[in-house]
């Protein structure tokens, strides 16, 4: 089904989609996006969806199994509270992306703008994974409780990530390809190297990426990425009564 969204309010278009699907259409192609909102949202397993141009905010929340793939950038709260599925930007992306991600996959070809996954979270069956191609700016990972985020740097910069990597992280981790300074990150924050079955994941996952992306694939060494850890499942304990 092809939908020409020119100058379509968003309510009209997520209506006709949610009725596409009610009808058993399972491939959807959207032009001439221009900000609309809340593509996406709560979209089952087994429906793709190409949109060409630039959706608006809150793309792809509640998502449960559908594919989006989006040939442009994207607005801030992609893939927010996601539960299943994958997501596919190859551009950039806003604030708050992936926020409060429960599962799933989100691919960011280019960089990320704030609070890149603040408040992902994993629980039983469900595992969130970001990979962010390009760089990320401050405070990714915030309030992190679970799942996975990794940075490739595809750009070789000195400084992948700007400052308060993981303030208030508590679970899951970080995997940041390039150097961080100790002042780059919160203080809840450990490092170390990936051992031998995070790398594996790793390669699993970038080898996706690059799919994804139609992209010649990288070939990394373990040496050049960091793991970031919380110390702590609960780093503000002594801030509570109880």
């Amino acid at each position: 089904m092809r939908i020409d969204a020119t100058k379509v309010h968003y309510k009209d278009l997520n209506e006709d989609i949610n009725q596409g699907v009610a009808a058993g259409e399972t491939e959807f192609i959207l032009d001439n996006i221009k900000g609309q909102r809340y593509i996406g949202v709560g979209i089952p397993e087994g429906v793709e969806i190409t949109i060409n141009g630039v959706p608006g905010q809150d793309l792809g929340a509640f998502m449960n199994g559908a594919v989006v793939r989006v040939n442009g950038n994207v607005q801030d709260g992609t893939a927010n509270t996601m539960n299943k599925g994958k997501i596919v930007v190859r551009g950039d992306a806003g604030d708050i992306t992936g926020y409060a991600m429960r599962g799933g996959k989100l691919f960011i070809r280019g960089h990320v703008g704030y609070r890149t996954g603040i408040h992902m979270k994993a629980f039983h069956e469900l595992f969130p994974t970001v990979v962010v191609g390009d760089n990320a700016q401050d405070y990714l990972g915030e309030y992190m409780a679970g799942g996975v985020l990794i940075v490739l740097n595809l750009k070789d910069r000195e400084n992948p990530t700007g400052h308060f990597v993981g303030a208030g992280m508590h679970g899951g981790a970080m995997y940041i390809r390039g150097k961080l300074e100790d002042f780059q990150v919160g203080a809840e924050v450990g490092f170390m190297e990936p051992n031998d079955e995070e790398w594996a994941y790793l390669q699993e996952v970038t080898k996706d990426f690059f799919q994804e992306m139609e992209m010649e694939p990288r070939v990394f060494e373990k040496s050049e990425f960091v793991k970031l850890y919380p110390k702590s499942a609960r780093p503000y304990g002594n801030m509570y009564s109880y």
